[in-house]
């Protein structure tokens, strides 16, 4: 036992009877299961070359290259060729992916592995003439380095969406597309235009980078790429709109019934279409004609040639429509107000299109309806400029952006100045100063024309009780101001009136009120009422621009007024003896000696000459007004005139 150690004696395990290698034993488990392994994806990869050469599904795979490794049949019978002839062709080519820069880059990047899926619809043409959808899917294919190609086709589906569309897109009445239609239709050619210029550059750009990267091995000639042309504006860059409604439509619906006004419309769709088509400038594919909804209709024109097209049109339409319609029976004859627009595209919204073209067609209904009206930028830019008044007026009154200047009212006799007539200014921060006729109509219209009159009464008698205390010596002056009917009806002019002659102190008879003849004539009830306490009260009523509105003499005998002022348009026919008019020298004659026999003192406005002056005064007028003795000043220079000599007559 010397010489050997104690315990077992070592027998190598590769040796040893009845034993197993531990690490031969888990290497001979890993052969095993990696020839399973194979064996599984060997059956995998049998199983899905089966499934791909027998999917309905059309599949091609693909290189990193973008080059076809295989097509099956499905692919084949889609493209009506051989899945053979296909291999080594660049995919790109089969289903068009580099007509347009985003698809080409979204398909690149799948090719690179960049980007996990990508999906689009594009238009194939089949060998025999018939053209498909096709939605193009493109995904990298499982552990192999590629990527597969797939095309389902969906020509029925689109086929479905288009119809849905149609109808959702177009007027069941007239089959006209409908407002939406318009609308996407206008904002896309809206947009072309804007991005024409862009979308050329860009296109170049795409070209050259498809041409960079494309297989060198495909064996198709290659196509020139034709660009895609949406529609939008041609060569000229200019869009007409004409845009029109029914004068009297409704007037038909009403005592004819919708069924015959559904009728109509559409009869008078088809002469808008007959129209448009008929267009002998139109170069590109007709106009867009559509209903935009009731009795509106309107046609764009996408590429107009200029103003003389559209102005054309729109008198092709007015007469065509103008003449009679046989509906079952019924003979109808309507007639169209239109508002027609032409401008270039760049820079035009859809919205400021609108907009102009509905200015445009109420121009039209103002004028008087049954005509065309071009759009004038001058005269819109009237109507912005009062919109802008408008929402301003009544703000400007609490800025203290209103003044008033005076007008002396001269003695014929003497030259003495009696009075004066109070005129606001609008001292606007953006307009400059505004005389009344720019804004007065405005504040009529909103209302806003009690409370500037308030402040204009208010200011007026105020300055007037100022002269009279800084003269006391001298023969007051009285102030006439001028009263809107508005202010009648939409306040109490009464009490107004009190109030501020009991605020500053201004006796009532230094106090006249001007309104116009056609606001006098006629009144009954409130206004009545509110003019015979104004003259109970003691203060002047006064008959402005006299000879212009009614001239109902005989109201004159039953109104408590004061005073005529007569017009100046009798005034200026009154130039010297040389060019003199018999005609208006009897007539203001006659309406002075009227007056003077109803108690009514006469004031002639306009006076600006002294030969009118003169033979006014011959006449017998009262007192004048006008440039000739002074134009309206400020109140410090008409202070300067009180207690002076008189003005010369």
């Amino acid at each position: 036992m010397s010489g050997t150690s104690e315990g077992p004696a070592h027998v190598p395990l590769s040796t040893a009877p009845g034993t197993t290698h531990p690490i031969t034993e888990r290497h001979h488990d890993t052969l095993i299961e990696e020839s399973a392994d194979a064996r599984r994806r060997a059956a995998e990869l049998r199983d899905y070359r089966a499934a791909f050469r027998a999917a309905q599904l059309a599949m091609a795979v693909v290189d990193r290259e973008g080059v076809v490794v295989a097509a099956n049949e499905a692919l084949g019978s889609l493209l009506g060729t051989d899945p053979g002839s296909l291999h080594d062709q660049a995919a790109a080519d089969l289903v068009d992916l580099a007509s347009d820069g985003r698809t080409w880059h979204a398909y690149r990047e799948v090719l690179r592995g960049r980007r996990s899926r990508f999906r689009c619809t594009r238009r194939l043409k089949h060998p025999d003439g018939r053209s498909l959808w096709a939605e193009v899917t493109v995904a990298p294919a499982a552990d192999s380095g590629r990527v597969l190609l797939s095309i389902a086709d969906i020509s029925d589906r689109r086929e479905l969406q288009a119809r849905l569309r149609h109808l959702q897109m177009h007027d069941p009445v007239t089959r006209l597309p409908n407002r939406t239609l318009f609308f996407e239709r206008l904002a896309v050619a809206l947009e072309t235009a804007a991005q024409q210029a862009a979308e050329d550059g860009t296109e170049s750009a795409i070209d050259a980078a498809y041409h960079a990267h494309r297989p060198r091995r495909s064996h198709q000639p290659h196509q020139p790429h034709q660009p895609h042309q949406p529609y939008g504006l041609g060569e000229t860059g200019r869009i007409g709109l004409i845009y029109l409604d029914l004068d009297g439509f409704k007037a038909v619906n009403d005592t004819m019934g919708h069924r015959v006004g559904d009728r109509l419309l559409a009869a008078v769709a088809a002469r808008l279409t007959e129209c448009a088509d008929n267009d002998g400038y139109t170069r590109s594919g007709g106009h867009l004609v559509a209903r935009l909804g009731g009795d509106e209709f309107a046609i764009l024109v996408e590429d107009s040639t200029g103003t003389e097209q559209l102005a054309d049109l729109a008198q092709s339409v007015l007469c065509a429509l103008q003449q009679p319609f046989d509906l079952a029976g019924q003979r109808l004859s309507v007639s169209a107000s239109i508002g027609v627009v032409e401008r270039a595209a760049h820079g035009t919204t859809a919205t400021g299109l609108m907009q102009a073209a509905d200015t445009t067609l109420y121009w039209a209904k103002a004028d008087g309806k049954a005509r065309w009206t071009l759009f004038d930028p001058e005269r819109n830019a009237h109507r912005m400029t009062r919109q802008a008044l408008s929402s301003t007026l009544r703000p400007a009154v609490e800025r203290g952006e209103f003044a008033l200047e005076y007008q002396p009212l001269v003695g014929m006799a003497d030259g003495a100045v009696n009075g004066v007539e109070a005129l606001v200014r609008w001292n606007h921060p953006q307009f400059g100063t505004l005389a009344p006729n720019r804004f007065v109509g405005i504040a009529e219209e909103d209302g806003s024309i009690v409370e500037l009159g308030r402040w204009v009464l208010r200011t007026a008698c105020r300055q007037a009780r100022q002269w009279q205390q800084e003269h006391p010596g001298e023969q007051p002056l009285f102030v006439s101001v001028n009263v809107a009917v508005r202010q009648v009806w939409d306040s109490d002019l009464v009490a107004d009136v009190a109030g501020i002659l009991t605020e500053t102190g201004l006796a009532p008879h230094l106090l006249q009120l001007e309104l116009t003849e056609s606001a006098v004539m006629g009144s009954a009830g409130r206004p009545l009422q509110a003019l015979q306490a104004l003259s109970d009260m003691g203060v002047r009523i006064a008959i402005d621009d006299f000879g212009t509105g009614y001239s109902n003499l005989a109201y004159l005998s039953r109104l408590p007024v004061s005073v005529l002022k007569l017009d100046g348009s009798f005034v200026r026919g009154f130039q010297d003896e040389a060019h003199a008019n018999p005609a208006d020298e009897l007539i203001v004659e006659a309406l002075v000696h009227l007056a003077h026999r109803l108690g009514l003192t006469v004031t002639a406005e306009c006076v600006e000459t002294s030969g009118q002056a003169t033979r006014l005064r011959r006449i017998g007028c009262d007192t004048g007004q006008g440039w000739l003795y002074s134009r309206a000043v400020p109140p410090d220079r008409i202070a300067e005139l009180i207690g002076v000599a008189p003005l010369p007559v």
